[in-house]
């Protein structure tokens, strides 16, 4: 006969007051029934059950075991009773989740809300909890007060199904934003309300702060917005600055938002005396040159983490690649503060292995020669730092990156590893273009910049237009030695119709090849030279200018030139394409030597400058210059007519159209046409552009927006146009680039400040596509 346990219990009670019990305290456990099990298996009751067969049991022990069955969450109600040595268990289980849907959220996305209910247990097929559920009912609605939606709401409700399962569905009211109505900052002395609210993340309400959704208040963006007040007020010398409190209050239809800052300035502390302590391994007279403050400078907290950076990276050009450089300011009751930068440089770090990963097509050799920091030697934190670089100027990667590693078991040891990640360097491409002064550009291109992986550059391409037809081909090794030294070749054809420019009315037919030598004379300086030859052959239109006929009648029309050349660049541009930091000079000599049909040189000197206004380089200086100068030599008394330097347009002086600058050329006879531009052989340019960030555009790297001012001129001394100050063109406006997916994208608004009549002048520049 079955006996329920709960008469046992009674048993013990009577036993507890001398009474006989009706059943014995104890019993041996013969075997153990489960019943109600429909989805969770016997084995899993029987593993959380700590009572088995044989065993003996009495009360206090079997409230302990069903206590541990409990546990395990997957029941909500136990009942054990006993059939002679049989114990038996009868238990009701938890349902389980058969699905779960989410309506009505749109601010948080649904696999996140997925993604938190799972981490709470909540997911099909596992066992439903409701206080679970509950709990996490809540915690939904408070991420969405987080955001300040503090009238959303959020339902959860379980239906039951067949077969002990039910379907959980959450209905979320998202409601809206709270926007601000006043911020309101008490204690400030020093600086007004106005200049501490511009540094905020979080604004009051306007139909601007609206739209950009800067009035819509959240907890994040307010702690956000206290830090950079905290950093404001240290950065200007308040030690004793803190925040007392922060007050949120919302309005009664939970619409509205007041915020109250209370704050306590305290007094602003200047610098009295810098202090070096520690183990100076380099000189403290070295180190000072690093420190740009002085006593009397007031305090500034990001002046000293500057300073602690600086000094630390100082330390690891000498090997202290683990230095550590502390700042500590003592405030004095006269409100100045002693700062104490604590030297700790460590043991001097050399370099086991220089290691590389991710270049799977580039051979490590290719990697080794950008190295400037060897192996075995000491590691050098500038040369760490300027090898990445150098490898972020071959083009063939992606991005990179570089950690020095302790190596285990040593305390002067290190390895260098670095990261690359590989982009594509070659290209077989079609493309097709326009330019005002060239017209529709046709192309193809064949070029890998890395050759199998050896670093060398192979190319070989087509261009067609109005104006120009060509063909070229090039070969270029960077690393023809092991110093650096490179040699590369290219050969050309190209057809020129100069008419299609703009230009005096000829055809030019160009045949060449040239033989090149680059020599490395520093880090950032370079030397080439070469030799090359070149045919010409000229056809006149049938108005060619005067001079271009009175040319071709003295000279002849077809020409081999030989040459010799010769460059020097210095390059500390951060990129490749669209700078925003360094400098570059290059200057250039071509010179066709005795033994040409026409003996003449061009020279060139190039400038250009990248000033950063800011940290984060969106506003930007930038200031160029062009000069150029050619003339004949031996019993040549001037330059060939083909060779002369032009100006105007975009890329040169805009707001005047392209080659149009400089004195005309004279008509012919017959020739009722307007004068065509001759060019010179003076060429004077410069321009100076404020860069910044392009609205509504957040990839700086492929998009540039400036003002500019440019100035130029070209002057020809032979035909008596001397350059003259008053002569020189300039022209202001707004400029426009694009790196697109076909090509570069430009165009500029240009208005010229100081035309003069017969000036060519066009207010709308553009081109798409290039060139090859």
């Amino acid at each position: 006969m079955r006996r329920s346990l709960l008469a046992v219990a009674v048993g013990f009670a009577i036993a507890a007051t001398g009474m006989k019990p009706a059943l014995a305290d104890e019993f041996t456990v013969a075997d153990i029934e489960v019943e109600g099990l429909q989805r969770v298996s016997a084995g899993s009751v029987f593993a959380a059950f700590p009572i088995n067969i044989g065993d003996r049991m009495g009360e206090a022990r079997l409230a302990t075991a069903i206590k541990d069955l409990f546990s395990t969450g997957l029941f909500t109600d136990i009942e054990a009773s006993r059939d002679q040595g049989v114990l038996i268990l009868s238990v009701k289980e938890r349902p389980s989740i058969s699905s779960i849907e989410i309506d009505g959220n749109k601010n948080i996305e649904t696999q996140m809300l997925m993604d938190a209910l799972a981490g709470a247990g909540l997911e099909e097929g596992q066992v439903f909890r409701r206080a679970t559920l509950e709990k996490l009912e809540l915690e939904i609605l408070r991420s969405y007060i987080a955001q300040g939606r503090y009238n959303a709401r959020v339902k959860a409700t379980a239906e039951e199904l067949p077969r002990n399962r039910v379907a959980v569905r959450l209905d979320i009211n998202e409601g809206s934003v709270a926007a601000i109505r006043h911020i309101n900052i008490i204690g400030n002395q020093a600086f007004g309300d106005e200049e501490l609210t511009d540094l905020f993340e979080l604004r009051t309400s306007s139909w601007w702060n609206s739209l950009t959704n800067k009035d819509k208040y959240a907890r994040e963006r307010l702690s956000g917005d206290l830090e950079t007040l905290r950093s404001f007020y240290l950065d200007r010398g308040y030690l004793d600055f803190s925040v007392e409190s922060s007050q949120v209050s919302i309005s009664p239809d939970k619409q509205k938002v007041f915020i109250a800052i209370a704050l306590d300035e305290g007094p602003q502390y200047t610098i009295s005396e810098i202090r070096l302590r520690g183990d100076l391994i380099v000189g403290e007279e070295e180190l000072r040159k690093f420190i740009p403050v002085e006593a009397g400078d007031v305090f500034s907290r990001a002046k000293m983490t500057a300073i602690s950076e600086a000094l630390s990276f100082r330390l690891g050009r000498e090997g202290y690649a683990f230095a550590n450089v502390n700042p500590v300011p003592e405030p004095g009751e006269d409100n100045s503060a002693v700062v104490t930068f604590f030297v700790e440089p460590g043991k001097r770090a050399y370099v086991r292995r220089v290691n590389f990963e991710g270049n799977v097509s580039t051979k490590d050799e290719v990697l080794r020669q950008e190295m400037t920091q060897m192996e075995g030697g000491v590691a050098s934190s500038d040369r760490i730092e300027f090898s990445k670089s150098r490898l972020e100027r071959l083009g063939f990667f992606q991005g990179v990156e570089v950690d020095t590693v302790p190596v285990p078991g040593t305390d002067d040891l290190v390895d260098v590893n670095y990261r690359v990640q590989e982009q594509p360097t070659g290209s077989l491409s079609a493309s097709v273009g326009f330019s005002q002064n060239s017209g529709v550009i046709l192309g193809a291109s064949v070029s890998e910049n890395n050759f199998f992986g050896t670093g060398k550059r192979v190319s070989f391409g087509v261009n067609v237009s109005d104006s120009v037809k060509s063909a070229n081909i090039s070969y270029l090794d960077p690393y023809f030695t092991v110093d650096g030294v490179s040699r590369g070749f290219s050969l050309f054809a190209r057809e020129t119709d100069y008419e299609e420019e703009d230009i005096s009315s000829y055809l030019l037919d160009e045949y060449g090849g040239r033989l090149t030598f680059g020599y490395p004379m520093d880090s950032i300086t370079r030397l080439n030279f070469g030799l090359g030859v070149t045919q010409s052959n000229i056809k006149p239109g049938v108005f060619s200018a005067q001079e271009v006929r009175d040319f071709i009648t003295e000279e002849g029309d077809s020409f081999n030139n030989y040459f010799l050349f010769t460059s020097w660049r210095r390059s500390t541009l951060n990129r490749g394409v669209l700078p925003t930091d360094g400098y570059s000079h290059s200057v250039s000599l071509d010179v066709a030597v005795p033994g040409s049909d026409l003996t003449f040189y061009k020279a060139t000197y190039r400038t250009d400058f990248y000033f950063p206004l800011v940290d984060s380089s969106n506003w930007v200086i930038r200031a160029r210059t062009e000069l150029g100068y050619g003339d004949g030599y031996g019993d040549r008394t001037q330059m060939p007519f083909f060779e002369h330097f032009y100006s105007g347009g975009y890329g040169s002086v805009r707001g005047y159209r392209a080659n149009s600058l400089g004195n005309k050329a004279e008509r012919v006879s017959g020739d009722l046409s307007d004068p065509d531009p001759f060019g010179g052989n003076v060429l004077t340019e410069a321009g100076l552009e404020l860069i910044f960030p392009t609205p509504f555009a957040g990839d700086s790297r492929s998009m540039r927006t400036s003002f500019f001012v440019d100035a130029g001129q070209v002057f020809d001394t032979e035909r008596g146009f001397d350059p003259e100050f008053t002569e020189v063109r300039t022209s202001a406006g707004l400029s426009f680039q694009w790196i697109t997916a076909v090509g570069p994208l430009a165009f500029s608004l240009a208005k010229p400040l100081n035309d003069k009549a017969g000036d060519d002048t066009q207010v709308f520049q553009f081109s798409l596509g290039q060139t090859f």
